[in-house]
Formats: C-alpha cells, sequence, structure tokens
C-alpha cells in the first residue's frame, strides 16, 4: 500500500492507495503538532481500516507548507518505515511544464493536472477550489501552459468579514435568490454567486484566448461542489483528484524507487 500526502495552506489530506484503488482519505488541520502528534492522528485511522505499518511499502509527500516538510518526512520515515518521495524537480510526471520558470509551480497544481490528464484526458482546464483557486490549463499532449491564482472563497469571505465592524459572520450555503432582503441574505449571495461567477468567468476567458473551446473542465477542492450547483461549468468534479495524481506520480517513479531501495532500516 501506498500513502500520499497533500500538504496545503489550511488542510492536510492523506490518501491510502492499493494499487490504482483509494481505501481512505484523512484530513487534518494545517498546525503547529509534531510528528508524532500527526502520527497518533493517521495511526487511529489506518487502524479503523485494518491497516498495518507494515503493510505499508511507499509514500509521497506533496507540499505548499515548507515548515512542516521535514515534519512529515521525519515522521514517514519513523513510523513507517519508508523514505517518502517529495514531488519536485527530478520525479517523473508524464506532463511537461511549459511555464517560464517549472519550478514556480506549486507541486499539488501539478498533481492535479497529472490526475485530470491521465484519468480524464486533454485538452482540460483543472480548477482547485481550495485556499486559493487555482486554474490550470493542460493540453492534449500533457503540456501544462500556464494559468491563473485568485482567491478562494473562505479566504476572501473570512477577510471580509475581518474588515466589515458592522457585517455579521454568517453561514454560506447556496442562496436561494441573488437579491437577498436581509444583510445576511445579502451577503450569501454576494460571496456565493460572486465567486461561482468569477469561476465561470476566468474558465470562459481561458477557453477562448487558448482557442481550447472544447477544454473539458475538471475540479477538485471542498467548494466545487457548491459552485457547480451554482455555475455548472465544471464537465467533472473530483474531490480526490490531488490524491490520486501523487499515487500516479508515485507509481511513474517505482523504477527509479526500487533501484535507491524502499523500507528503511
Amino acid at each position: 500500500m501506498v500513502i500520499v500526502f497533500d500538504i496545503g495552506n489550511s488542510n492536510i489530506k492523506m490518501g491510502v492507495f492499493d494499487g490504482d484503488e483509494l481505501i481512505d482519505t484523512l484530513r487534518l488541520a494545517s498546525g503547529n503538532k509534531t510528528g508524532d502528534e500527526y502520527w497518533l492522528l493517521i495511526k487511529d485511522m489506518l487502524g479503523l481500516k485494518n491497516i498495518k505499518a507494515n503493510d505499508v511499502t511507499g509514500a509521497i509527500i506533496s507540499s505548499v507548507s515548507p515548515n512542516l516538510n521535514y515534519t512529515f518526512e521525519h515522521m514517514v520515515e519513523t513510523y513507517l518505515g519508508v523514505k517518502p518521495m517529495i514531488v519536485g524537480a527530478g520525479l517523473k510526471t508524464g506532463v511537461s511544464i511549459r511555464y517560464d520558470n517549472p519550478k514556480e509551480l506549486g507541486s499539488d497544481r501539478v498533481a492535479d493536472c497529472v490526475a485530470a490528464h491521465r484519468l480524464y484526458g486533454g485538452p482540460c482546464i483543472v480548477v482547485d477550489c481550495g485556499t486559493a483557486t487555482t486554474f490550470n490549463v493542460v493540453t492534449a499532449e500533457g503540456e501544462i501552459l500556464g494559468g491563473a491564482i485568485s482567491f478562494g472563497l473562505k479566504s476572501a469571505a473570512e477577510s471580509l468579514f475581518a474588515s466589515t465592524a458592522r457585517l455579521p459572520k454568517v453561514e454560506l450555503p447556496i442562496p436561494t435568490s441573488v437579491v437577498g432582503k436581509t444583510t445576511i441574505t445579502n451577503l450569501q449571495s454576494g460571496i456565493v454567486f460572486g465567486y461561482s461567477g468569477m469561476i465561470e468567468s476566468m474558465v470562459a476567458r481561458i477557453k477562448k484566448e487558448t482557442g481550447l473551446s472544447g477544454a473539458k473542465t475538471i475540479a477538485t477542492g471542498g467548494i466545487a461542489d457548491v459552485v457547480n450547483r451554482c455555475a455548472p461549468v465544471f464537465d467533472v468534479v473530483d474531490r480526490t483528484l490531488t490524491l490520486r495524481g501523487l499515487n500516479i506520480i508515485y507509481k511513474l517513479n517505482m523504477d527509479k524507487r526500487s533501484v535507491s531501495g524502499g523500507k528503511t532500516k
């Protein structure tokens, strides 16, 4: 079995794969926990699926939070007995990056593009609705042309609430009407429909500029389903896209891994 970690700014997502099958997932808050503390949480989850540390033969980590890199590398080596792959220069991905500086592209975005292209085909536009909202353009040949980065729905809402003393913090269900009759429904409409409209507009602009009018739009992230109900712009919503991309990258590099060694002693 292979464990994959997607370490983000707000959350850490983990998946356990048996071949191509995703056995289970776990979401943890990014924070100041030690490797030992994270392991206790992960160990409990593995136990629920009767997965033992010795069942794990490999691991791979994608991280946009450098301060957690050593914590997870050390935890994986100490408690699972494997040296994790780290998504970055030197690993095969199956895609080519056409950025001016390919190293600038976040490893989570690379994993998203790898999974979208491998599982759903290209050309495609990959949208990740997370703490930030990222847009990535992938050609039929698997070239990542570039993309865009915008605000996330929750981060934008928190900024609004923090900056306006008279506006209350509200829950964000899908509004029943664009025109609200109270301050709360005004906020809900503006935030949810406004965010969905931003994504709809960006996808349309990307298709027009690139000429990829027939590109599939693949979405991931916790808010993707909400967006698609407000503005049905996504062809596929796959909340496990990043994890699946990491598993694909791991398998692409298994031969190299076997040469350098698997389980640590």
